[in-house]
């Protein structure tokens, strides 16, 4: 059987290669009874493989029970996938099947599995290793021959590390690993999705199907989808009900899907959804932009050294000022010596127009005069109010909150000091 047998007979749309890949891996695996991990985003299928596993095995005659973790509460999980004994806890009227009971001989989907609690997790592993259960309450040892398919959205190496997945039980499920491709890396497969589901709810609602305009179709093809096939069912459907006009423009989609048409580059401050671009990753657009500003950076660096160049010999610098033209060139390499003679020149007229030695650390350090009398407190705090209404430009907000006061008390101070 090939891949476009089976996309037909389960129902798949799409010509992705990667898509292609995951189905084929499904059907090479469906002959064995080995455990498979099935990964991807949330909405893009991974829930068809499972079925393609299962129909194509020996198993197919038997019970295929699909099970979400993440949707039974913590407390009864354990009675849901093992069963339980009438009286083991409250509620308990009578005895139970689990899943894994009824499903002996078939096979078991576990999507979601890594919200399972820890606890259960060990029970599971148990049940891939030997094929042992036990029920809850009971302390009778159940055999089951079931066939394991998990799936999960969650980064399973990330959980492990933050102890909320077990590495045996990761292991143990992951012997083939299949992994469903999200939406944005199957693009030619959009539209043909779209017109699917623009067929379906047709028949469903008794309309005509909407079309898309060509520039409509590039605008959907080019739209990142983060939910994937989900979203683009739900967004079909809306715009089957919604939309008078059957045959929908590229403006009509701004309505209905947000952001569309706008840029997607990536946060840099947001470290949880790192999503690739047309660049290999975001990885190397941050590379990109932090290597441009290094090289901006060197070349203000030249450029500021060229102007000293220019400038004359009796050029007044300020104590501030040369600590800042320190800071500048501490980690600035001249590209030939010329520029480095000139640099130790800058530096030495710095010494001597300022009073200040250039110490062993990084920076400036000022010569202090054995004959100078120390200020005052009061012309000290003088000074710093003076300096930092210059710096900003005699804006009393701003001044306060260099000097890290609240403006009430610089106000008392202009008027005490006279200022």
């Amino acid at each position: 059987m090939k891949e476009r047998e089976i996309k037909q007979r389960f129902g798949i749309i799409g010509n992705s290669p990667l898509l292609d890949r995951a189905i084929k891996k499904a059907m090479m695996v469906a002959a064995t009874d080995i455990s498979v991990m099935i990964t991807g985003e949330s909405g893009t299928g991974k829930e068809a493989m499972p079925k393609i596993i299962h129909q194509l095995s020996s198993r197919k005659h038997n019970a295929y029970i699909a099970v979400n973790c993440g949707a039974i509460p913590e407390g009864t999980i354990d009675s849901e996938l093992f069963g339980h004994e009438k009286g083991s806890f409250t509620g308990a009227t009578g005895s139970r099947q689990g899943y894994f009971e009824v499903a002996d001989g078939g096979t078991i989907f576990l999507d979601e599995v890594a919200e399972l609690p820890l606890a259960t997790q060990v029970r599971l592993l148990r049940v891939l290793e030997t094929g042992e259960f036990l029920k809850v309450g009971s302390s009778k040892v159940l055999k089951t021959n079931v066939r394991v398919v998990a799936a999960t959205n969650v980064n399973v190496p990330e959980a492990i590390d933050k102890g909320k997945f077990r590495e045996d039980l990761y292991y143990r499920l992951n012997t083939v690993h299949i992994s469903i491709p999200p939406l944005r890396e199957r693009k030619g497969d959009i539209h043909l999705l779209f017109r699917k589901f623009a067929a379906d709810f047709a028949d469903k609602y008794r309309v005509p199907p909407v079309r898309l305009s060509d520039e409509a179709v590039q605008q959907l093809e080019t739209y990142e989808w983060p939910g994937n096939i989900r979203q683009l069912k739900n967004f079909a459907e809306q715009i089957s009900v919604l939309e008078e006009k059957r045959e929908v423009s590229a403006e009509v989609l701004k309505n209905y899907l947000p952001n569309i048409g706008t840029s997607r580059l990536p946060m840099l401050l947001n470290k949880e959804e790192k999503k690739e671009s047309n660049f290999s990753s975001e990885r190397d657009i941050l590379y990109k932009v932090l290597f441009d500003m290094k090289a901006d950076l060197n070349d203000l660096k030249k450029l500021t050294l060229e102007l000293m160049k220019d400038s004359s010999s009796g050029m007044e610098v300020s104590k501030e000022n040369a600590q800042l033209i320190h800071k500048i060139y501490a980690d600035y390499k001249p590209d030939n010596n010329e520029d480095a003679k000139e640099l130790t020149r800058i530096e030495e007229e710095v010494e001597e127009m300022t009073g200040m030695e250039k110490n062993d650390s990084s920076g400036y350090e000022v010569i202090e005069d054995a004959e100078e009398k120390p200020k005052s407190l009061q012309e000290t705090e003088i000074d710093l109010i003076k300096e930092a209404l210059e710096r900003n430009q005699g804006k009393r907000k701003l001044a306060a909150k260099d000097l890290g006061i609240s403006e009430r008390t610089l106000y008392r101070k202009i008027k005490q000091y006279d200022l």
